[in-house]
């Protein structure tokens, strides 16, 4: 018997000319489902929100690269879907990647994501740096747990090409200041913006992130060049 196909509802169908993906209905949750595997540097996995289609992640310990599969609504509105790779942490972060995205026909909003989280539930409060299908790279932050997330700084990147330098994007947490680095061509990496406040309790999880922005259709991203060090200014 062959699977059965998963329903998607018509508000996480993703945004098209004749189609506009809104935020879930009010009180919509799916549970997290965690997974006890290491992968390089972090320390568990989780597929956030409980996709329709369950992800999955690999580490390339020789090219130093971790591969991120996922089936997703989205990272936005007041509930998260994506598959997490995450390590628990305090203090101080430096977190920063290369990323690309292999296939060439995904869908435009997809979302490779560096993001710190509160905890594993799909409104937890949040911030992320994003790099987009399209090649809009962004600082968004949920402020509290279960509202909305909100857009804080944004820069419009061309999209990669097979064979160009990857987009390389960062994030730092000093205290309760978070900051934005990129690097679209090559140069080094340099600040986006002014500095974000947002207070977490230690511990909270850091970590990469991918959703694919549509419900049933698993896409790819790949990180590489990972840095993650528990102090600030080594976003690189």
């Amino acid at each position: 018997m062959s699977p059965v196909a998963p329903v998607v509802p018509d508000w996480a169908l993703p945004g098209s000319s004749t189609h506009k993906q809104v935020a879930p209905p009010a009180g919509f949750h799916r549970p997290t489902v965690n997974f006890t595997e290491t992968l390089g540097l972090f320390e568990g996995q989780s597929d956030v929100g409980g996709p329709l289609l369950p992800g999955s992640a690999s580490y390339d310990a020789t090219a130093k690269r971790y591969t991120l599969n996922s089936a997703s609504y989205n990272i936005w509105y007041f509930r998260d879907e994506f598959r997490y790779a995450w390590k628990k942490m305090s203090g101080d972060v430096s977190l920063a990647a290369d990323v690309t995205f292999p296939n060439a026909q995904g869908f435009s909003d997809r979302k490779a994501v560096l993001i710190i989280r509160q905890d594993l539930d799909d409104d937890s409060k949040e911030i992320m740096t994003a790099l987009h299908g399209a090649g809009l790279i962004h600082l968004a932050q949920r402020p509290t747990k279960g509202g909305n997330l909100k857009e804080s700084e944004k820069l419009k990147a061309v999209p990669a090409v097979a064979g160009a330098t990857p987009i390389r994007i960062g994030i730092e947490k000093h205290g309760d200041s978070f900051t934005l680095f990129v690097s679209v061509k090559g140069e080094p990496m340099h600040q986006v913006g002014a500095p974000v406040e947002l207070k977490f309790d230690g511990p909270f999880y850091v970590g990469l992130g991918f959703c694919s922005h549509v419900p049933d259709k698993t896409d790819t991203t790949v990180l590489g060049n990972v840095v993650l060090e528990n102090v600030a200014g080594k976003a690189r």
